[in-house]
């Protein structure tokens, strides 16, 4: 049974950073692209960040380049997203998703705010 649990999410202000964690479990976490996604009140549910195999490449959104870094830990079956210089515009919740897996975590909530 595929398990995606994320956490590390809360309230911060504007230009604050929060790094987001997401747990894998059920699957061969290694050998899948980890992504993650937000949807915030009233609007579609957004790419943030993709990184592919061990070591592969990594694909931001245009609105969080060179704000928000993704990573992996393969032996923790964890995917993180380091999230700084954090705008009221990234307020959403936040999902992690393993690319071709159709399987959802509840979730953790980023409010920027001040």
């Amino acid at each position: 049974q595929v398990q995606l649990v994320e956490s590390g999410g809360g309230l911060v202000q504007p230009g604050g950073s929060l790094r987001l964690s997401c747990v894998a479990s059920g699957f061969i976490f290694s050998i899948y692209a980890m992504s993650w996604y937000r949807q915030a009140p009233g609007k579609e549910r957004e790419l943030v960040a993709r990184i592919y195999n061990p070591g592969g490449s990594k694909n931001y959104a245009d609105s969080v380049k060179g704000r928000f870094t993704i990573s992996r830990d393969n032996a923790k079956n964890t995917v993180y997203l380091q999230m700084n210089s954090l705008k009221p515009e990234d307020t959403a919740v936040y999902y992690c998703n393993a690319y071709g897996i159709q399987a959802a975590g509840p979730g953790t909530q980023v409010t920027v705010s001040s």
